[in-house]
């Protein structure tokens, strides 16, 4: 799915600048390797220069900087929570999830995976559900997610939020979608 949230849309930007400056050293070893195999070596003096001591320390400490830089920002971003607009409560039990809005008195759902039989055409296997969480659009949403029984993962890709629901343990992550749909 397009990204749907601007947390997506920064780590789909993030990815390919990090995409781009693997590319560029792998075209640059690529070459390196490629010239040493077909030429002959011709200035040994090259070998102990300090110069080139120096670029080849001081190269990848700038790319590692230029990757780190928008990573700690998307990271940040990830990370605020100002004032939200509704809270919602995903807690997993072995076979379903459990959503309680806790801004609102006595709303509660449990969904379960639909079985392959009850299944249309155009539904996808192990992701439909009898009861979808409906939430609004362009809100800040914060997700309070924690496990009854075992391990689980809350994941939806779209909005660029994965969290780990643990026993015992309430996560929570922000949410904002800037387009309807279903994710």
């Amino acid at each position: 799915q397009n990204a749907a949230s601007p947390i997506m849309e920064e780590l789909i930007a993030f990815h390919d600048h990090a995409l781009m400056i693997i590319f560029l050293i792998s075209s640059l070893v690529l070459y390196i390797i490629s010239l040493m195999l077909t030429t002959k070596l011709t200035h040994t003096s090259t070998m102990n220069a300090q110069e080139i001591e120096m670029i080849w320390t001081i190269l990848p400490a700038m790319i590692l900087i230029m990757i780190a830089l928008p990573s700690l920002r998307i990271l940040y971003m990830t990370d605020e929570f100002n004032k939200p607009y509704l809270t919602l409560k995903a807690i997993g039990h072995q076979w379903y999830w459990s959503y309680e809005y806790s801004d609102y008195e006595d709303l509660a759902l449990d969904s379960y995976i639909m079985p392959t039989y009850f299944l249309e055409p155009g539904e996808f296997r192990l992701l439909e559900v009898d009861n979808r969480t409906t939430l609004p659009m362009e809100a800040g949403i914060r997700v309070l997610i924690s496990s009854q029984d075992v391990l689980h993962s809350w994941a939806v890709p779209s909005l660029g939020v994965k969290t780990d629901a643990i026993p015992g343990r309430l996560n929570q992550a922000m949410v904002a979608s800037m387009r309807p749909g279903l994710y």
